[in-house]
């Protein structure tokens, strides 16, 4: 275990240990998306809890269409940097690193304070129904396919919210390409029926990524972090597979390092899952055996084999979601040996606020 507690290189960042808090929707910004002093409190407490680098939840990157909850925060102004700002200073006071994932929800969209109609790759909506934690949506809207100037207002936004992260302090970006937000839709032969140069075979498909990378990379210039979280499956439809199985993920991974990502993030229901059509490796496996690029995993990690994932992928950070949302202190109590809860959904009900978070905390401390 002593090796997944010592400190780490990943590129620029020089990180405590081997653990990030993975990134997850909290919907408690207000309501313009300025994130405010009770999520300060909330990522700080990670920090404090021993986690080295802590990902924030997914952040919109423009006054368009790439917002997809209410309350979700942003940052494309002034308001909202400064609001990141005061996190990230606390998360530094607290002896951790911290890094923004920047998200445009496309079609996965549930709520948007700038427009009422959601864009996509194609016209087609998500599968199986909104998630509840997240709003009292009961279907998804069909969005509008995009045009080649929607396509390159998203760009812009990816790359002027990458500038405002570094301005408010951030170690570094996730890029969301993944769980079925839009770059993952582009990506996916299910969202994407496009018949130009942004759809069809694989290489079309990755276009929009590629460039969402390279201007991010633009923005922010060459000594700083960014990365971007990857996965086949989506938040309702988790099985989801590239026709193109192994070699086509590959291609992706090696695609997005090319544009200039320094990390891959990958994410599925289980860190080893044989997850392909064609071939029989773990996404993690894949994106490992691609050289030249740092890895972050993400899925189902806890207490019972971290260290075993540490010792298969050499050097690589661990991202924990749900045994973090039980355990703010999760990595401290790790350390001291001291016992780890399991996750308790109530505490995410009836919306997964930090609110409500805090309010089944104290009752349950009584």
């Amino acid at each position: 275990m002593s090796d997944l507690m010592q400190p780490i290189k990943f590129k620029s960042i020089e990180v405590p240990n081997r653990f990030a808090l993975a990134p997850m929707t909290r919907t408690s910004a207000e309501s313009d998306g300025t994130p405010n002093a009770l999520m300060a409190d909330h990522y700080e407490g990670y920090a404090k809890g021993g986690f080295g680098l802590v990902i924030t939840e997914g952040t919109y990157t423009d006054d368009k269409a790439s917002q997809g909850y209410a309350n979700q925060p942003g940052i494309i102004n002034k308001v909202q940097v400064d609001g990141w700002k005061a996190i990230v200073d606390r998360v530094h006071a607290a002896g951790s690193k911290i890094i923004v994932q920047l998200m445009h929800a496309g079609a996965q969209f549930q709520a948007n304070r700038f427009t009422e109609q959601p864009q996509g790759p194609s016209e087609v909506t998500p599968k199986g129904a909104p998630l509840g934690f997240y709003g009292n949506q009961t279907e998804w809207q069909t969005p509008n396919a995009m045009t080649e100037a929607d396509i390159q207002a998203a760009v812009d936004g990816f790359a002027k919210s990458a500038a405002n992260a570094k301005a408010a302090g951030f170690d570094g970006i996730e890029i969301h390409g993944a769980n079925g937000y839009l770059l993952n839709q582009f990506l996916s032969t299910y969202f994407n029926c496009r018949e130009d140069e942004y759809g069809g075979p694989l290489e079309n498909r990755l276009r929009l990524v590629v460039e969402v990378v390279r201007a991010v990379r633009e923005a922010v210039g060459e000594n700083f972090t960014v990365g971007i979280r990857l996965s086949q499956g989506t938040v309702t439809d988790p099985d989801y597979q590239l026709p193109e199985g192994e070699s086509g993920f590959r291609k992706i991974v090696e695609a997005v390092r090319d544009a200039g990502a320094d990390f891959v993030h990958t994410t599925d229901g289980d860190v080893n899952r044989k997850h392909f059509i064609k071939g029989d490796q773990s996404l993690a496996s894949v994106a490992s055996s691609v050289t030249g690029i740092e890895l972050i995993l993400n899925g189902n990690i806890d207490e019972t084999n971290c260290q075993d994932v540490a010792n298969q992928f050499p050097g690589t950070l661990l991202a924990v979601g749900k045994k973090a949302l039980a355990n703010p202190d999760f990595v401290q109590r790790l350390k001291d040996g001291k016992e780890i809860a399991d996750i308790d959904f109530a505490m995410l009900q009836p919306k997964a606020t930090i609110t409500n978070e805090l309010a089944w905390r104290k009752q349950n401390a009584a």
